[in-house]
């Protein structure tokens, strides 16, 4: 099973739709998660939130998701009401999923900032396979024994004082794997992991 994994999306209405047709008609994927920050900086935010609320998208609360951007009454009750972490199961692997890091939407996880044993309690302790996060726009993938970190980065392409990795990933269960592509790349090729 394929889910696609989304993030910092932030207001960027013709990146998401990049993204959801190769997620849709490329990848074929069976789900797409969200990670939060549906707006935010971006030129097109009442679309964006149209989109996922229409199609569905499970996601959780960004911290832009907090700030109402002029947004329609529909739209700004759908952020409000968006949950700070999701748990959902797909072939049999327990997934939890958050903007920043577990309890908080205002912080992250870093690759240079975790330890494999940090990794492992946070699992553990969470009772879940695969920890899903977003919120630093820097992708992440790291396996441990109970599982795997995995952050796409942020959608968003952009001009901004925030940088952003344009990415959206892919993870394939039930053997935890994850691929990361480029969405402004016009092969869709997975970008290689860092060691």
């Amino acid at each position: 099973m394929d889910i696609g994994v989304i993030s910092d999306i932030h207001g960027d209405y013709q990146a998401l739709q990049t993204v959801l047709d190769r997620l849709d008609n490329y990848h074929k994927v069976d789900h797409i998660l969200c990670a939060g920050d549906l707006v935010g900086r971006g030129p097109e935010q009442n679309r964006v939130v149209e989109v996922i609320r229409e199609r569905k998208i499970p996601t959780v609360r960004g911290n832009h998701d907090e700030w109402f951007y002029n947004l329609t009454r529909e739209n700004t009750h759908f952020l409000k009401h968006l949950p700070l972490d999701l748990r959902c199961e797909y072939d049999n692997v327990k997934i939890f999923m958050c903007h920043g890091k577990p309890g908080s939407n205002l912080w992250g996880l870093y690759r240079d900032h975790v330890s494999e044993t940090l990794l492992n309690m946070m699992l553990t302790s969470l009772q879940v396979d695969v920890l899903i996060t977003g919120h630093t726009h820097v992708p992440m993938y790291l396996r441990v024994d109970s599982g795997c970190v995995v952050n796409p980065g942020s959608v968003y392409t952009f001009k901004s004082t925030r940088s952003t990795s344009h990415t959206y990933g892919i993870l394939h269960l039930p053997d935890l794997t994850f691929d990361l592509y480029d969405v402004t790349a016009e092969a869709v090729e997975p970008i290689p992991h860092e060691p």
